[in-house]
């Protein structure tokens, strides 16, 4: 017995229970939890403020749609296009808001009839909880329930059940679109796809119309978090964590929170805080966002002059600091199975990219891209928008008619003018002038490029 007591005194234990675990702060260490809280809060913040730009309209408008319904991007963006950088001219977006709090949501898609496609439903943290699709489920029709994290019940028969962490969430599907031309049979495939509640799966459903609140701030997400002060961040934060709960891996997060006031289930007040917290807090922002924009811009190893994120991207266990990094600078990025996106900013001299100058891109036969899906590299201007260009293409790839050198290489030609009629069809436009970067995508990826014995060759200066 002596043994026991000594060790559940070591432990912080005593033989009734936990031990107290409020502990005086003091002020340095106050600042240490308010900038640990304020990364791992970020994404659940993010996320918040996202659910709530998306969901606020009266009926679906391209991928803003009211609460449990879809909404779907119809078209490619194009050079107007300016809503959220680097975007792709790959896939069509469909993307829905939901609330599973009361009762699950009932999603019913249609058979793809073998294009590729991939829904990533996130938990309010950011998480991949689960991606119903060509990788995992295949292509055939199928029928699903999100579930939220408390719900018990029994789904009806042929309904699989994916449980969401949190009561909210979001989906953001992507379906492989082969140009423009591919634009009515993606369209039938996603007006294919139904959301429906439990109570009303398998009856006569007409989905109601959204409520628009005339004060919510349109802007950019991540840039209404940039101008957020400490009180309104935190004390959304707090809120949002009532119907999200943190994940089973969060207690030792919850517990350094726990003594700064901030807990889970809890409303948060800054101004009741006491004054060495409340400093603490508000000087939060500033020192974790600079740390969280700095993750997002150094993720991935390099190789050959590109930059892949291979680790922390989709689902993060604890590694509070990329996930905020990641959903800062790319919101809803895949997991690796499903997607890489390497990414050059510079030649193979290490020199930035300059429309001034022509570039070749050389794959070697057992260079190219290793996909089960696709892949296409995509050109982004000094904005991380796309440029106008002579023939309007912004990316090119395996979809495309491209011309092999007779010993199954590829070379694909990355420069403002035309390489020469017979070059064209291998042509990647850079801007007319200025700086430029450019991303491959890599949908569905094989193993050597997911673990990394396969690297993207580096681009050459030619001229």
């Amino acid at each position: 017995m002596r043994t026991l007591l000594a060790l559940a005194a070591f432990a912080g234990l005593t033989l009734g229970g936990p031990a107290a675990l409020a502990q005086p702060v003091s002020p340095e260490e106050a600042r240490d939890i308010a900038r640990e809280a304020f990364i791992y809060a970020y994404p659940l913040v993010l996320s918040g403020v996202t659910f709530d730009v998306g969901k606020n309209v009266e009926k679906p408008i391209g991928t803003s749609a009211p609460l449990n319904q879809f909404g779907h991007m119809r078209e490619f963006p194009d050079v107007n296009f300016t809503i959220v950088v680097r975007p792709n001219a790959d896939t069509l977006y469909s993307s829905l808001g939901y609330d599973v709090t009361r009762e699950p949501l009932v999603i019913s898609v249609p058979r793809s009839d073998g294009r590729y496609y991939l829904l990533p439903f996130l938990d309010m943290w950011s998480d991949i909880f689960t991606v119903p699709g060509t990788r995992t489920s295949g292509n055939g029709e199928q029928v699903f329930a999100i579930v939220g994290p408390d719900w018990e019940g029994t789904l009806p028969e042929g309904v699989t059940a994916y449980r969401s962490p949190t009561g909210l969430g979001l989906l953001i599907g992507r379906t492989q679109t082969n140009g423009k031309s591919d634009y009515e049979a993606v369209r039938k495939f996603q007006d294919g796809m139904q959301a429906v509640p439990l109570s009303a799966y398998g009856k006569p459903y007409t989905p109601p119309i959204g409520v628009v609140d005339p004060d919510q701030d349109m802007s950019a997400p991540p840039d209404q978090i940039d101008h957020m002060d400490a009180a309104t961040f935190f004390a959304k934060f707090a809120e949002l964590m009532k119907d999200n709960p943190p994940h089973a891996n969060d207690h030792p997060m919850l517990d350094r929170m726990k003594r700064i006031g901030i807990e889970p289930g809890k409303s948060f007040d800054l101004a009741s805080a006491p004054e060495a917290i409340q400093e603490a807090l508000k000087a939060a922002p500033g020192v974790a966002l600079p740390q969280i924009k700095n993750a997002w811009a150094t993720a991935g190893v390099m190789a050959n002059g590109w930059r892949t994120n291979v680790t922390a991207i989709g689902t993060y266990g604890t590694d509070y600091l990329h996930r905020a990094g990641v959903a800062y600078g790319g919101y809803g990025a895949n997991v690796i199975e499903d997607a890489l996106y390497p990414t050059a900013f510079a030649d193979s001299e290490g020199k930035p990219f300059s429309s001034e100058n022509r570039y070749v891109l050389h794959f070697a036969r057992d260079q190219i891209p290793p996909v089960r899906g696709f892949w296409s590299l995509t050109m982004y201007d000094e904005r991380q928008l796309f440029a106008p260009n002579p023939i309007d293409r912004y990316a090119i790839g395996d979809r495309d008619p491209l011309v092999f050198n007779e010993d199954g290489s590829l070379d694909l030609y990355v420069q403002a003018a035309s390489p020469g009629p017979d070059k064209e069809a291998n042509w990647l436009p850079a801007p007319k002038s200025g700086a430029f970067t450019m991303n491959l995508r890599l949908y569905w990826p094989k193993a050597e490029a997911t673990n990394g014995s396969w690297a993207p060759p580096p681009v050459q200066r030619v001229n």
